[in-house]
């Protein structure tokens, strides 16, 4: 079982973790049925997850503000494509902020993708502000009754003083107009990344209060184990999972039904 879990990428001390507590629990209750050790196992698997599926709630406001922040790579310009297409299929008016100033690529991007999904974009030249972007963005969509508001930041590495820098003044910004704003910060992290995710998540959740998850590439080669070491050490709700490439391909994450695939 534990080199089950070793080979899910749960990792050494989350793994060791659970095989401890699983083997005493079946020493204490000397239990020998491999089926009811299993369901064990599963129950202390759930149990590490019962902060994780919390769906994201939008609130009725104009605009919902959701941020999107993350290391370069994650795939955070497509997320917020499969955002933008699942919130627009539910109904909800959606506009999107070019808030990756960094890469003129990312904003390239972001054109592309607003205008195959007939979404509204705001952005700004190559190396603008990013603050200055959003702000914009944010006065564009109350003033048009937008639902949702999806804003893109760049994405480099977490240690970077100036990029930390960067996102707190985008959120000081939009406190300008809304003390509450941003409504939803979302860290995207990359499952295939390995276990340094865990010092980014540390960093990004101490400098900016993350209040949920994206996972991204699960559909690869990437077993999923992270979600498990992410939700061991931090409290965040896993908001949804990507599992392909599609703009379809975003969804609700599920704890029971993750549990149910790592011990197929």
């Amino acid at each position: 079982m534990e080199n089950k879990l070793l080979l899910c990428d749960i990792g050494f001390d989350t793994s060791s973790k659970i095989i401890s507590e699983l083997i005493s629990e079946v020493d204490s209750k000397n239990i020998v049925d491999k089926e009811l050790i299993y369901k064990i196992l599963q129950k202390k698997l759930l149990n590490i997850l019962k902060y994780s599926d919390k769906p994201l709630i939008i609130k009725k406001k104009y605009p919902f503000l959701i941020l999107i922040v993350g290391v370069n790579g994650v795939g955070k310009t497509t997320t917020i494509g499969k955002l933008a297409w699942m919130y627009k299929n539910q109904g909800k008016s959606v506009m999107i902020a070019a808030g990756d100033t960094f890469r003129a690529a990312a904003i390239d991007q972001l054109k592309i993708i607003s205008k195959k999904i007939d979404v509204p974009i705001v952005s700004q030249h190559y190396r603008s502000d990013s603050a200055s972007v959003i702000f914009d963005a944010i006065n564009s969509a109350r003033s048009k009754n937008i639902e949702i508001l999806i804003a893109d930041t760049s994405g480099r590495l977490h240690n970077n003083k100036n990029f930390i820098f960067e996102l707190k003044k985008i959120v000081k910004v939009s406190k300008k107009i809304d003390i509450n704003f941003p409504d939803e910060i979302i860290l995207i992290i990359d499952s295939s990344s390995g276990h340094n995710v865990i010092e980014q998540t540390k960093i990004f959740y101490k400098e900016l209060n993350i209040t949920g998850i994206i996972f991204t590439k699960l559909d690869g080669s990437a077993k999923g184990g992270m979600i498990f070491n992410i939700s061991d050490k931090f409290n965040i709700p896993i908001r949804y999972v990507c599992l392909g490439e599609n703009k379809e391909d975003l969804y609700e994450f599920k704890k029971k039904d993750f549990v149910e695939s790592i011990l197929k």
